[in-house]
Order: structure tokens, then sequence, then C-alpha cells
């Protein structure tokens, strides 16, 4: 299980980036909102949607949910 968190500031291409809380280019704490444990990104990205519309895994930590 890891613990998930999403950007709150999005990319220049609009989707909000989901990281793990290991990976070393997650967001500050302060522009980052914390969506907990899940065995899988896929979890982390559905939660993440009920924050923002347009999400997405981060290509370092997140990659099987990395679409763009």
């Amino acid at each position: 299980m890891f613990r998930y968190y999403v950007n709150k500031k999005a990319q220049p291409t609009g989707e909000h980036e989901v990281h793990t809380s290991l990976c070393s280019n997650k967001p500050l704490p302060e522009n980052s909102i914390y969506l907990g444990e899940f065995p899988t990104c896929h979890g982390a990205i559905a939660k993440a949607r009920e924050y923002y519309e347009e999400v997405d895994g981060c290509y370092f930590c997140c990659r099987e949910c990395h679409t763009r």
C-alpha cells in the first residue's frame, strides 16, 4: 500500500498529477491533497477525480496510470 497525493496545481496541459509519498517529483505539502492509501494507483486516480475532472498519474511514480 502506498500513500497518494494529488497536485493542486494543474500541469500546463490541464491535468492534476497523482503521486506517491515516495516520489521525488511530488508537490510541496501546501500544493497537495492527501488521497489516502491504496494498493495501486488506480484507486488513487478514482479518488483524485472527486476533486478534479482531469487527473493523470505521475510518469515517475505512477507510470501504470500515466496516460499523457
